[in-house]
């Protein structure tokens, strides 16, 4: 299986996806604890988590798959949402609440 076809199966065998810099319990950089943040502060306890650090192929191909330069990158469905300013965003004008409402504990 090459890196996209992974990719393409993670986003879509599991509902929340967060492509990030370190792990939940341990982010590797601010903006990838922020997303983590976000996530929590939506409800979502249970998501899945990929650290780019442990991989160069992923860390490229993620940013080849959604064609966004920055990590992390949060998918919800199999469909990309955005890194973790647009995540703020969507948070503060309760849209992220929305879209995760149906994961969150």
């Amino acid at each position: 299986m090459d890196t996209q076809q992974l990719i393409q199966q993670t986003v879509t065998d599991n509902p929340v996806v967060l492509y990030m810099k370190g792990s939940a319990q341990f982010p590797q950089c601010g903006f990838s604890s922020r997303a983590v943040q976000l996530l929590k502060a939506c409800g979502v306890n249970k998501f899945v988590t990929v650290d780019v650090l442990a991989d160069p192929l992923v860390r490229q191909g993620i940013k080849e798959y959604s064609n966004w330069p920055t990590i992390p990158q949060l998918y919800v469905k199999g469909e990309f949402v955005g890194g973790s300013d647009i995540m703020a965003e969507m948070f503060d004008n309760g849209e992220l609440q929305t879209l995760l409402k149906e994961f969150a504990a």
